[in-house]
């Protein structure tokens, strides 16, 4: 735990700095919020004193006054006297600070010159500062509400931790949880985030035992290592969720380069992913997951079967269809399990998975021991109406004893408060409708595999980076990048196979490469500043004679001014890939894998991760491509060898982590052919000194 925020999120006591006369003023607000905490709360304001009311002129006196230490001090004043403000706070012995009030960089101008006052006022008293521009956060179960908020303090206390980006989205997810019958541990907004960060708040979380499960927003990383750093040293505990904002904020396409494609958006979901944290696309997903994960947690498995037994056929098709569209596994029962439900069931019923009940009857237990059962069943996804007269699930949950198994359920909603109470003091957790378990069951099955794949790590040998032995060649005077010949020559020795070439100065040289490769050859403009060559009249493809070859020296000459070409043996045929590694300003080195050839700025169907990547995991990267039907030989095309694909993308990755000296590299495209893969283009950017 990190001790630092102890002050912040557990405090002795409260000091309300701006407090008012005027109930509807910031610090009036605050402190009637705070009327619950069990600890002093007590207000300040220079200008109005009046300790009868316990308004005091500075936190010296406060603190004097109620005998008790006041670790904490709420900061209402405006931003041009909050630095001041926080000097007199920390005089009088508070060790944290929550910072409510706007008007400091977000505001820009003058702001931003008071936030870095405020800043360097509690690195002057060593005071922890929580914002600026938040609403706070809350405590349930030490009725702590530090929020203006209205309602805040109606929160229950519960299971599930929020760290949001920003406080408006903090209370709404607070909100959402207490409406799941669910509540928070803590629920806190970060602001402007100038001190705490989010990474300090999940490191706070790491030994909190009131928190099974982390709902974390995140709007932008400013020191991505140490989020993925801390996601990680949580999820190994519990689960973390994880919305990330930004899917629409995409870089410009103007250029198919990893680094374009790789936007910043799918770099801190990779990041987040790697680390552990269950990815979800919005609000209600987060819910959902949060709800579920809080209550249980499967053990690490690469890829959980899952189980759907409904009590209507209905809502268990769009269930199943749901868990069938996100890839999640439904297998088909065991003989042996068909035929226990088979003495169960009426013979109409469905009985392979999903299992259609029927009406739900005296049966419904046996029914759900007997699936769970089934050696490829690791979670039980249970829909059934609310119907007191045929079935009773907390009944059948009491009588099936302890089952991995998540629920939803619909009726009036006392019916439902009270299946979903008495279903969660038995750790089985309650949805309300069909799409609300589909979040449920991915974020359970999406977190045995993050748990699987962390395992996975541990267990493998990092050991040194073969890249560390591989010379990189010298780029041309004046160059920034190497020239195709020259990133082709690098590829070789890592090891990727590229087509026979030959750099050729002058025209007497390309006679002599074409026949030297035989057969049909391509010919390039040879020119590391020019990295779309074909876009420029470049590259003719297909050359097989003298005449034909002088066209295409002629044309490329024309088109680009070309005076060194690169005369390479024609390709065969196969499906085009595109992989790299590029410098995230953030994560650091980062890798790509995903559709390549001339689609891949139009369709930018891409995967990235943080390097280092082991091969198996790249491998597994594919997953992730939208286009993934491709690489499976389809309509008679090449069946992708994915290891080999995930060695290229690892070894690019480790390229770039044994070598500063390289900003990024692309293979573009990356053919996979009958024969293996093939690197067809290459581009490698040299990093500026």
């Amino acid at each position: 735990m990190d001790e630092r925020l102890r002050p912040l999120f557990a405090p002795r006591g409260v000091a309300v700095v701006g407090a008012s006369r005027d109930a509807s003023k910031l610090g009036a607000v605050m402190a009637r919020s705070l009327r619950g905490f069990g600890g002093p709360v007590v207000g300040v304001n220079p200008r109005d004193p009046d300790p009868a009311a316990g308004r005091f002129a500075t936190v010296v006196d406060a603190a004097q006054a109620v005998d008790a230490p006041l670790d904490l001090a709420v900061l209402c004043v405006p931003a041009a006297a909050s630095a001041a403000a926080l000097r007199d706070a920390a005089a009088g012995g508070a060790r944290a600070a929550l910072v409510c009030s706007g008007g400091y960089a977000e505001a820009g101008g003058a702001g931003i010159g008071h936030q870095q006052d405020l800043l360097a006022a509690a690195s002057d008293c060593g005071i922890v500062l929580l914002g600026p521009n938040t609403s706070g956060f809350v405590v349930p179960r030490d009725r702590l509400t530090a929020s203006f908020v209205p309602g805040a303090a109606s929160v229950p206390a519960g299971p599930v931790a929020v760290v949001a980006a920003s406080g408006g989205v903090n209370h709404a997810l607070a909100f959402m949880l207490a409406d799941a019958g669910v509540g928070v541990s803590l629920a806190v907004g970060l602001g402007n985030a100038v001190d705490v960060s989010t990474p300090d708040v999940l490191r706070f979380l790491v030994d909190d035992a009131a928190t099974r499960a982390v709902a974390l927003h995140v709007e932008s990383v400013a020191d991505g290592p140490a989020l993925a750093a801390a996601v990680r040293a949580l999820a190994g505990r519990v689960p973390v969720v994880a919305l990330v904002v930004g899917r629409n904020d995409v870089a410009d396409f103007a250029r198919s380069h990893t680094g374009a494609l790789a936007t910043s958006w799918r770099v801190t979901r990779a990041a987040l992913r790697q680390a552990g944290a269950v990815l979800v696309d919005d609000e209600r997903a987060l819910v959902d997951a949060v709800t579920a994960l809080s209550a249980l947690r499967l053990p690490p498995t690469r890829a959980a079967g899952v189980a759907v037994v409904t009590g209507q056929a209905g809502p268990g098709l769009l269930h199943t269809d749901g868990l069938r569209g996100r890839g999640i596994a439904v297998p088909t029962l065991a003989e042996a399990t068909q035929r226990r439900l088979g003495e169960l069931l009426p013979p109409l019923t469905y009985q392979a998975n999903p299992v259609d009940t029927g009406r739900p009857g005296p049966s419904f237990d046996d029914v759900l021991r007997a699936v769970a059962a089934d050696p490829a069943v690791d979670l039980l996804s249970v829909y059934a109406l609310s119907e007191p007269d045929s079935l009773d699930l907390q009944a059948v949950f009491a009588r099936t004893g302890p089952l991995p198994a998540v629920v939803a359920t619909g009726g009036p909603p006392d019916q439902v408060t009270e299946a979903r109470d008495a279903l969660r003091s038995r750790d089985v957790p309650v949805l309300g409708s069909p799409t609300a378990l589909t979040n449920a069951v991915t974020a359970l099955v999406d977190d045995a595999a993050a748990q699987h794949r962390a395992a996975r790590r541990r267990a493998g040998d990092a050991g040194p980076v073969p890249a560390q032995a591989i010379d990189v060649p010298a780029a041309g005077p004046g160059d920034d990048a190497l020239d195709e010949h020259d990133a082709k020559t690098l590829l070789g020795r890592l090891g990727i196979a590229t087509p026979a070439r030959r750099a050729c100065a002058d025209r007497d040289a390309a006679r002599a490469a074409l026949r030297d490769l035989g057969g049909a050859v391509a010919v390039k403009l040879l020119d590391a500043a020019v990295t779309h060559k074909s876009d420029v009249g470049g590259v003719v493809l297909g050359v097989r004679d003298d005449a034909q070859l002088e066209a295409a020296l002629d044309a490329v000459e024309a088109a680009a001014g070309a005076r060194r070409y690169l005369v390479e043996a024609m390709a065969p045929p196969g499906l085009d890939l595109i992989v790299g590694a590029a410098r995230d300003a953030v994560f650091g080195p980062v890798v790509l894998v995903g559709l390549g050839g001339v689609v891949a700025e139009a369709l930018a169907d891409v995967a990235t991760a943080p390097a280092p990547l082991p091969p198996d995991e790249a491998a597994e990267l594919l997953d992730d491509v939208a286009a993934q039907a491709l690489l499976d030989g389809f309509r008679g095309g090449p069946v992708v060898d994915r290891a080999a694909v995930g060695a290229v993308v690892a070894a690019l990755g480790d390229l770039l982590r044994a070598h500063p000296e390289i900003e990024s590299v692309e293979v573009n495209p990356l053919r996979a052919t009958a024969d293996g893969l093939l690197a067809l283009d290459a581009v490698v950017v040299l990093a500026r000194p």
